[in-house]
């Protein structure tokens, strides 16, 4: 079984950078487009970045310009390099495939506070 495993809890200032990572246990980008979501306190899970199995990469308008979304395939890691942070980007991330969901990991806390 797949699993995916993001890096801890993050605390950044606002206008700052963060790039979280999500490690996959088995050779799956090569398969599956796969996609960052996020869930704030009290809202659904949203879907932020999503890379295809080429390339190609897609951005909901909110992050767009700000995040940039890749893959290490050698390393079986999903990256997100978020910059110009705001307080509304306050949230769980998790990655996982764009379609067929694997089991999902425990998330990374990123909060963005003064």
């Amino acid at each position: 079984q797949v699993q995916l495993v993001e890096s801890g809890v993050l605390l950044v200032q606002p206008w700052g950078s963060l790039r979280l990572s999500c490690a996959a246990s088995g050779s799956i980008f090569s398969s599956n487009t796969m996609a960052w979501y996020r869930q704030a306190p009290g809202k659904q899970r949203d879907m932020v970045a999503t890379i295809t199995t080429s390339g190609s990469t897609s951005y909901a308008n909110s992050v767009k310009v700000r995040f940039t979304i890749s893959i290490d395939n050698s390393k079986n890691t999903v990256y997100l390099q978020m910059n110009s942070l705001k307080p509304e980007d306050t949230a769980v991330y998790y990655c996982n495939a764009r379609v067929t969901w694997f089991p999902w990991g425990q998330g990374t806390q990123v909060t963005v506070s003064s």
